[in-house]
């Protein structure tokens, strides 16, 4: 995971992050693996970055209204089967990183670092560190044709 726009930097450090943060997964990791869940080592590297932090934007986006978003995993706590269903259908390791839009929405990440919103459809924001940069600035998230 490269550079973040200046923007996204500005409302991640407002939230709390710092350049080199580091915070400890295993909680988090024993939790949703006990379910089935698998952490893969861009789930952890980008959880150890960024997990916690609560960004509280809002107002109008390049393509959609920017929405605040929460990377606890214990918010996703419930819908492991979920995550391990879709997994599963898409033949990707997806983790529970939060919620977007004020719990309306989930928030996956797979193998590859690119981060889902998920909810009756599944959508993505794209690769790290395009994705926090699309949740931050307001692009609308490409639909994923999910396999039955």
């Amino acid at each position: 995971m490269s550079e973040l726009s200046p923007e996204t930097v500005a409302a991640l450090t407002d939230a709390g992050w710092r350049p080199r943060r580091s915070v400890d997964v295993d909680a988090w990791r024993a939790h949703f693996e006990a379910a089935g869940c698998v952490m893969s080592p861009a789930a952890e590297e980008f959880l150890s970055r960024f997990g916690g932090l609560d960004v509280r934007i809002g107002g109008p986006g390049l393509e959609r209204a920017r929405e605040p978003f929460d990377l606890e995993p214990m918010l996703c706590d419930g819908e492991e089967d979920r995550f391990v269903d879709l997994s599963r259908s898409m033949g990707r390791d997806l983790f529970p990183v939060g919620v977007f839009g004020a719990l309306r929405y989930f928030l996956g990440i797979d193998e590859n670092a690119e981060i889902y919103l998920i909810e009756t459809e599944v959508r993505s924001f794209g690769r790290m560190p395009g994705a926090m940069d699309a949740m931050v600035q307001g692009r609308m998230p490409v639909l994923v044709e999910v396999p039955e």
